[in-house]
């Protein structure tokens, strides 16, 4: 079996500080700046992501945040992976850590849905197929974005090892795991009764 350090230490650190590199770009507060709208973490949650952004009634602009998010995580991913499969991930891993925790913005960044998405869709846009399933399904069943996240995220891995994608099942395990401590105050919430549904307003 190929090893995943394969492709020598060099490549993997390069492939990593690409994937940082990337996802560390703080879309959600430069949209909204060039938006004229100030900073995103001044309002909500405090949150630079795609739904923090939503709560300015900016829909387009929540959309763009979404996407560019995802696409952060997805082309590191997709140049890394011409180094190799260990590259690849490890680019993902990069990507992720990025956008959690951006050094630009003192290691203060999103909760990573999106750019779990968008890294996902690189490495298995089948299992993202599922991911979608799950999240829309409970979004639309029980109104709670956080929960549909959180439940897809944990399917995840489950999935990809149902698909023998092993080494992309356990980089997902170790992105399933950081997600759910980012919603940590999602989670509290939820359990207390509290948390925002969708479509509610303030």
């Amino acid at each position: 079996m190929t090893s995943l350090l394969d492709a020598g230490w060099p490549v993997l650190i390069t492939a990593l500080v690409l994937g940082y590199a990337s996802g560390a770009i703080p879309f959600g507060l430069i949209l909204t700046r060039f938006a004229g709208l100030g900073d995103v973490r001044a309002i909500g949650s405090g949150n630079i992501g795609a739904t923090n952004v939503l709560r300015t009634g900016r829909k387009g602009l929540a959309a763009a945040t979404l996407l560019c998010d995802a696409l952060k995580g997805t082309l590191p991913v997709l140049v890394a992976g011409h180094w190799g499969e260990g590259p690849a991930l490890t680019a993902g891993l990069g990507a992720f850590l990025g956008h959690l925790f951006p050094v630009w913005l003192g290691f203060k960044g999103g909760k990573g849905v999106a750019t779990f998405i968008g890294v996902l869709l690189a490495l298995s846009p089948l299992t993202l197929l599922a991911f979608a399933a799950i999240w829309l399904g409970l979004a639309f069943a029980l109104k709670y974005s956080s929960l549909a996240a959180l439940a897809a995220s944990a399917a995840t891995p489950v999935v990809l090892w149902a698909l023998g994608h092993g080494h992309v099942a356990v980089l997902f395990l170790v992105l399933a795991a950081l997600l759910w401590w980012k919603h940590a105050p999602n989670i509290r919430r939820l359990a207390a009764g509290t948390e925002g549904r969708i479509g509610q307003k303030g």
